[in-house]
């Protein structure tokens, strides 16, 4: 076999950059947690000067510092031995506020580095992982994850991109929010919203006790939450929400049948999925890379754990589209809105 050295080199290249990035994963989680980037984020420092202003050890800060200063995350002078975090770095991964704020891709990465060794058998198997069997650092940071893109659009452009939803919210509906998880979804609605009921709903026993204690923290009393299936729960609303959970249900036509039937008369379903294009070629991207990665170890499996159908991350909007209005029995169905990372997608019986 004939080897192009400078090809060798360039996948080297690659594959270095992926196992620095891959031994770094847990360093910015270490950063994150002992608020090394929140002391940093107010100016330069030494590694010495760190330690003592987070109250931690000097040479395990040295080496963190190098580390990150290798990663470009920080720059370094070697004549005052202090190391620099830029603004565009601090609003990413110091700002919880910030709506790139990153922190919380990092557990979900964690999540997937601790899933691998049930995923080799489900290579082999075919078999599935349900969302519960996975380290509960996974649902803390997909909550963290998806939160910052929330805070930053819910309220401000998706749900008013739906037909004439924002004006039924301010004057007071219900709404159902399926797949809650932690609730933060919920909770940023009801705050908006104070006329309306809210309902967060989710089959994760454990993530619906977190959510109501983080209700109870906000100070939010028009909503409630309760453990449900997409299949099953109760009421009749205004407003149906899915917050990038669908792809992963075991039953999503199912689901899309049952939110039918819920819905008030011109109730609307919004539909919340990773930005996804039709063709598999046109996803592999940066994005793209993320979605593959995290869908091969949360989602897929977590669908095929209930036998499901395993639309994947990357499902796009005309897979979606056959699961709403040819398996669900919805008639009007359109893509509302997008960013770089979602797609709104609106459905109407």
């Amino acid at each position: 076999m004939a080897v192009d050295e400078t090809k060798l080199n360039e996948f080297i290249g690659k594959a270095l950059g992926d196992i620095g990035a891959s031994v770094s994963g847990p360093l910015v989680l270490i950063g994150d947690q002992l608020g090394l980037y929140k002391a940093l984020a107010q100016g330069s420092l030494t590694a010495a000067e760190l330690a003592r202003k987070t109250e931690t050890n000097e040479r395990y800060i040295r080496e963190w510092c190098n580390n990150q200063a290798a990663s470009g995350y920080l720059s370094y002078d070697p004549k005052s031995q202090k190391f620099t975090m830029s603004e565009e770095a601090a609003f990413c991964l110091a700002n919880p506020d910030s709506p790139v704020y990153l922190p919380g891709a990092y557990d979900v990465m964690m999540a997937a580095w601790m899933a691998q060794p049930k995923a080799v058998e489900n290579f082999k198997t075919g078999k599935g992982m349900d969302w519960g069997e996975h380290h509960p650092c996974l649902f803390h940071g997909t909550e963290r994850f998806f939160r910052p893109s929330y805070n930053a659009h819910l309220i401000s452009s998706w749900i008013p991109a739906l037909e004439g939803v924002e004006t039924k919210l301010k004057a007071g509906a219900a709404v159902a929010d399926v797949g809650c998880g932690h609730g933060a979804s919920t909770i940023l609605m009801a705050k908006a919203f104070p006329k309306s009921k809210f309902v967060g709903i989710d089959y994760h026993a454990p993530s619906v006790e977190t959510a109501k204690q983080r209700a109870k923290a906000a100070g939010v009393n028009n909503t409630t939450f309760e453990v449900a299936k997409s299949t099953d729960f109760k009421g009749k609303y205004d407003l149906v929400a899915c917050f990038d959970c669908l792809h992963d249900m075991g039953d999503p036509v199912g689901a899309s049948r049952h939110v039918l039937q819920s819905l008030n008369k011109d109730g609307t379903w919004m539909i919340v999925e990773p930005f996804a294009e039709d063709s598999a070629e046109k996803n592999h991207n940066p994005v793209g890379r993320v979605y593959y990665g995290a869908s091969t170890l949360v989602c897929v499996p977590a669908s095929l754990a209930h036998n499901g159908p395993a639309l994947g991350a990357q499902a796009g909007e005309a897979k979606l589209k056959d699961v709403v209005v040819k398996g669900g029995g919805f008639t009007k169905f359109r893509r509302a809105t997008q960013t770089p990372f979602n797609i709104v997608l609106e459905a109407k019986a």
